[in-house]
């Protein structure tokens, strides 16, 4: 296991498991898993219209609801989850594998997003969980669900594999840098700020982002 500290910014992917073909499934090209959750996405709404008697504005709302249950759902596990610490071996082990290995190797590209097989498996649970809890409501929320995974997925991409834009995703792309090179208990939030503000894991330099020094993307 790689001590946390270790960090490259060379675009190498670091084998996981001895096994080639087990090593193979914790990579993908990002355009893979996003085409599926929008395409997933699409066909919850199309499901929802033809099934439901849901009208247009609840399904709406039931989407953007959707979406912001998923900021707090990327900002849990992304806290609770992937920086887990139990103090043992296997617990730094396991979030080495599933999130700390991005920690030392950031510009590893294939491992940027969710392996399609592993996204088709959590993508048929929640769609379990939320039709048992939300019965005819669960489509467009998962759906929107689904499209807040996507739209962090680029996100993501996009601030570590791309300079700082001059837009909307440039205070994203500091937010993250902060989270991987000045502080990893911080700014867990990727697609958005607002978990970090409701949990004050915002940095507590407020001339963190002012001095912040990452040429190229995080």
């Amino acid at each position: 296991m790689k001590d946390k500290k270790f960090v490259s910014n060379e675009n190498v992917s670091p084998r996981l498991f001895e096994n080639k073909w087990l090593d193979r499934l914790t990579r993908t090209h990002i355009a893979i898993p996003v085409t599926m959750f929008f395409l997933y996405a699409a066909g919850l709404i199309y499901y929802t219209k033809v099934t439901t008697e849901l009208g247009n504005l609840l399904i709406v709302g039931l989407f953007f609801g959707g979406w912001f249950l998923f900021t707090f759902a990327e900002y849990m596990f992304h806290r609770y989850v992937y920086h887990i610490d139990l103090g043992s071996e296997a617990s730094r082990e396991f979030a080495y594998k599933v999130h700390g290995v991005h920690h030392a190797y950031p510009k590893d590209k294939q491992r940027l997003a969710m392996p399609p097989l592993l996204s088709v498996l959590i993508g048929t649970i929640l769609l379990l969980i939320f039709e048992l809890v939300l019965s005819q409501y669960s489509f467009a929320t998962l759906a929107g669900f689904m499209v807040g995974y996507a739209f962090y997925l680029l996100v993501h991409y996009s601030v570590h594999i791309f300079r700082p834009p001059n837009n909307i995703l440039k205070e994203l792309w500091k937010n993250h840098a902060i989270h991987h090179y000045k502080d990893d208990t911080i700014m867990y939030g990727v697609s958005s700020p607002i978990w970090d503000y409701v949990f004050r894991t915002l940095p507590k330099d407020k001339n963190m982002k002012r001095n912040l020094e990452v040429k190229g993307g995080v």
